[in-house]
């Protein structure tokens, strides 16, 4: 689907999420294949390894939150491509991360083998480290824009995966295994650990059509709610579906004695509080005045799973 019929889509009362998503999921991949190295480039292994976890099926969820906040702010696709895919890059050199042995000691994710099975935990952590690197390679390609610099996009990348965001939630995650841990210290875990890099993939798709000051607040308050909201929902799936339902080994939250939502304060209120914060999410985007439909769209892709 080219730029101009997506637009209408959206725009439509017949907004297809469905085809949305896939539309953003080839785009992104298309892009991603561009500015990754080649698997024949030299040295080969670590270019095996990147692309092997970057293109691991994934639906682009970040990504696509990132072009779908551009449209809502009248932005271009093409102009938040690079930013969308230099997230995807920091989520996936994550998940490699958290993958490890060391970490969550997962043997699966998406379904398939995680990176360290197939090529070995040394170069898993280093292809997670060639994936963090690039990321900022390609949000250099960026354009600038009258209200945001390139100092400030990568300021904004830096800031959410760094050591007081992406890394202080995954410090705080493993040391409060087996321990316990409250509902205010889970959810510092949860907002830096999945809400940081979701609501940064929201504020660089409105920085990436010059967004003005009311709507970066209005997205940065989505991205913060449907991250945290998207991470409650994972908790409860956690401990309610099955490996193969999930892609991913399930109950080994509850195995490594995680802190988790259900294990704090219990399903219900667990669901509960899940559905405060998906409110407050559709809630955020009302400045919109309807122009936000794939933000919604994707919104509700994220938060009403079947819990």
């Amino acid at each position: 689907m080219s730029a101009v019929s997506r637009k209408k889509s959206i725009s439509s009362a017949s907004f297809n999420l469905q085809s949305y998503v896939g539309d953003c999921t080839d785009a992104v991949n298309r892009a991603l294949d561009k500015f990754l190295p080649k698997e024949t480039v030299a040295p080969p292994t670590i270019h095996k390894a990147m692309r092997y976890s970057i293109f691991a099926g994934g639906k682009r969820m970040r990504p696509a939150l990132c072009l779908a906040a551009a449209e809502a702010c009248g932005g271009k696709q093409v102009d938040a491509m690079p930013l969308a895919c230099a997230v995807e890059c920091i989520h996936t050199y994550s998940l490699i991360h958290d993958d490890l042995p060391a970490m969550d000691n997962d043997d699966f994710r998406r379904g398939k083998p995680t990176n360290h099975k197939v090529f070995g935990e040394g170069i898993a952590v280093l292809a997670g480290d060639a994936l963090l690197t690039q990321a900022f390679e390609i949000a250099a390609l960026s354009k600038s824009w009258p209200r945001y610099s390139h100092r400030e996009l990568v300021l904004e990348i830096a800031k959410a995966s760094g050591s007081l965001q992406l890394i202080a939630g995954q410090v705080a995650d493993l040391e409060g295994e087996g321990k316990k841990v409250s509902e205010a210290q889970l959810k510092y875990i949860h907002e830096r650990k999945t809400s940081a890099l979701l609501c940064c993939s929201v504020r660089l798709g409105g920085m990436s059509a010059n967004c003005t000051p009311p709507q970066l607040k209005a997205l940065t308050d989505f991205g913060y709610n449907v991250g945290l909201a998207f991470q409650v929902i994972d908790d409860i799936l956690d401990v309610t579906q099955t490996t193969e339902q999930l892609g991913k080994t399930a109950g080994k939250d509850t195995k490594a004695q995680k802190a988790t939502y259900p294990s704090i304060v219990g399903l219900e209120k667990s669901r509960a509080i899940a559905e405060q914060l998906t409110k407050r999410a559709f809630d955020a985007l009302k400045p919109f005045k309807g122009k936000a439909q794939a933000l919604e769209g994707l919104a509700e892709y994220l938060l009403k799973r079947d819990k």
